[in-house]
């Protein structure tokens, strides 16, 4: 059995709410193990023998877009890979200095074409680092500073993302281990 962890997207956000209790069952009721979720966002941790993370995506988004009766783009990361990711974020000690450091994940690696369409969204207060399946986004000062939007990074490399607080993944990381 491998520990995975499901990032969600449109979970409690946009008009729709799902309780954590709902979708942990929905989770079991995928015969997946030791089921937990961490805060109203949509992080759901399991325990899976899949050795694959794009089938278990795949059966996550259907049978959910069945219960919930809308789409629900769907990140699924190994454990081990989770934290490799969280340690080698590129942008050093990024908190001492106030900023932001978000992780997006992504179905699959972008392409050079697409790494080059996100690069070209930076400004002084947006930096960027395009991971293998992770997009990094440093962020000074606060939301309402940026020009940038997760759905402009979307419309410029047509590629769904999730995106969460690298305290957030950090969180996880640990206390899925």
């Amino acid at each position: 059995m491998t520990r995975y962890v499901a990032f969600l997207r449109a979970i409690n956000v946009g008009g729709h709410t799902v309780k954590m209790e709902r979708l942990r069952s929905l989770f079991e009721a995928m015969s997946f193990a030791n089921v937990d979720t961490f805060i109203a966002s949509g992080n759901v941790l399991f325990d899976s023998g899949a050795r694959k993370t794009e089938p278990i995506e795949r059966r996550i988004e259907q049978q959910l877009r069945q219960a919930l009766g809308y789409e629900v783009a769907t990140f699924v990361r190994a454990l081990p890979d989770l934290a490799a990711l969280v340690d080698a974020h590129p942008f050093g000690d990024f908190a001492a200095k106030g900023h932001g450091l978000y992780v997006g994940f992504l179905k699959d690696a972008l392409t050079a074409e697409q790494a080059l369409m996100v690069l070209t969204h930076q400004t002084p207060v947006d930096q960027f680092h395009v991971g293998a399946r992770e997009l990094y986004w440093l962020r000074h000062g606060n939301f309402s500073d940026s020009a940038v939007s997760v759905k402009s990074l979307e419309r410029a490399t047509g590629a769904p993302f999730t995106f969460r607080k690298v305290t957030t993944v950090r969180t996880i990381a640990t206390m899925a281990r």
